[in-house]
């Protein structure tokens, strides 16, 4: 069934100026002026059809028209009020659905939010392979990590890093490249290939090669020594960035990972 327009402004007027019972005072309540709640009033008698008000000696009057409806009015505006403390009730929720490359999920993603975890044990995550086409409602997510050149049109964040470096076993491996889809440099005569970057910076520490990587992604083997850099690092136009629409990057707990991501 098709549902009635209804005008809710002017219903919200008309329940400060019947609390009241003077215009000026609703005025000052919504901080607008008098005449916009006399505009206000009378857009809305236009509306319905009826008189809400009479100006008396003793002052303004509510018309029997207008009292029939007001419990009910008031008693909407309640409804209202509960529905939106419900909706933001999931503010408080502290589960968080991701979707991140699987290489950054396994090499950077995960030892963070464990961390995460144990200094909130009620965090509670759901991760999930990324796809640029992934529909944030229909898949039900909080927050999204992309390797682009920026956030595109959602809003986002960019997790620094020193752009892409060279790597390898520690005393050295194999005197070739390895190659992986969108590695600076790659193609099909490159004498290692693997799937990802992830892949490329394991076959690294293996002794298979060297490979070109994102800084960010090999910190924490380079940190454990598990591969070496070799020479500088080298800037990109690239890089991962967290990404979400406007309601959920918005959230409290999206904003609270965010800031616990970006460190």
């Amino acid at each position: 069934m098709k549902r009635t327009h209804l005008p809710l402004n002017g219903l919200r007027v008309l329940d400060a100026a019947a609390r009241h019972l003077s215009f000026t005072r609703a005025a000052d309540e919504l901080a607008v002026t008098p005449a916009a709640v006399g505009q206000q009033i009378r857009a809305l008698e236009d509306t319905l059809g009826v008189v809400l008000f009479r100006r008396t000696a003793r002052g303004l009057e509510l018309t029997a028209e207008a009292e029939a409806g007001l419990a009910a009015l008031r008693g909407a505006f309640l409804n209202f009020e509960e529905a939106v403390q419900a909706m933001q009730a999931g503010q408080s929720s502290k589960a968080l659905t991701i979707a991140a490359p699987r290489d950054l999920t396994a090499k950077w993603l995960l030892p963070r939010l464990a961390a995460i975890s144990v200094a909130d044990g009620e965090m509670r995550f759901a991760v999930m392979a990324s796809d640029e086409a992934l529909d944030f409602t229909e898949a039900n997510l909080d927050l999204a990590i992309r390797w682009a050149e920026g956030p595109g049109n959602l809003e986002g964040e960019a997790l620094e890093s020193d752009g892409f470096v060279t790597i390898a076993r520690p005393g050295g491996g194999a005197d070739v490249e390895i190659g992986w889809p969108g590695c600076p440099g790659e193609d099909a005569t490159t004498p290692v290939r693997v799937a990802d970057a992830g892949l490329a910076i394991d076959a690294a520490a293996a002794g298979l090669g060297r490979a070109v990587v994102p800084e960010l992604l090999a910190g924490g083997d380079i940190a454990s020594g598990r591969v070496v850099v070799l020479g500088e690092a080298r800037p990109s136009r690239l890089g991962y960035w967290l990404v979400a629409p406007v309601p959920q990057w918005r959230q409290k707990k999206v904003r609270a990972l965010i800031d616990a991501l970006t460190i």
